[in-house]
């Protein structure tokens, strides 16, 4: 399951890539509009900044801002920074693999097959899945629903 935190860093990092090249963004603000405990986004950020997936300004004019370009950012990475491997299972894992103590043959044991599959699928769509990508859907979404009211 995705964790809160995970969600609230792809929800603050999508913040920063609506409003690229505007220069940096108050955590304030990013907690405010995304409804984000502030000390908890700042610890995220903290996170984010130190992965080198954004970067942070002090002062009067401070704040954060993306430091990557939003199609280079992946979900994939962002959930692996924040939540760590995307595997149910260690033996799985491609980050942090581990055999399990209780399997006698890692070859032949069904359960880790379906769980490869579930980790190879998902680790796919997330990895496809960009901060760009996700913005052109909400795009779209905003033109379906225009004229409607309805809030996106």
């Amino acid at each position: 399951m995705l964790s809160k935190k995970a969600k609230y860093g792809i929800r603050a990092l999508l913040h920063l890539a609506e409003r690229r090249g505007r220069g940096p963004i108050l955590i304030k603000e990013i907690a405010v509009e995304e409804r984000i405990p502030q000390k908890f986004l700042e610890a995220i950020l903290v996170e984010l900044k130190t992965a080198g997936v954004v970067r942070s300004r002090a002062g009067r004019k401070g704040g954060y801002e993306l430091l990557r370009h939003p199609k280079d950012v992946n979900l994939g990475h962002v959930v692996r920074l924040i939540d760590g491997p995307l595997a149910l299972i260690s033996c799985v894992s491609q980050t942090a693999y581990s055999p399990c103590e209780d399997c006698g043959d890692e070859q032949a044991c069904l359960i880790r097959m379906v769980m490869q599959e579930v980790r190879d699928g998902t680790a796919r769509i997330l990895e496809q899945a960009t901060l760009e990508g996700m913005l052109a859907s909400k795009e779209r979404l905003r033109d379906i629903y225009s004229g409607l009211d309805f809030q996106i």
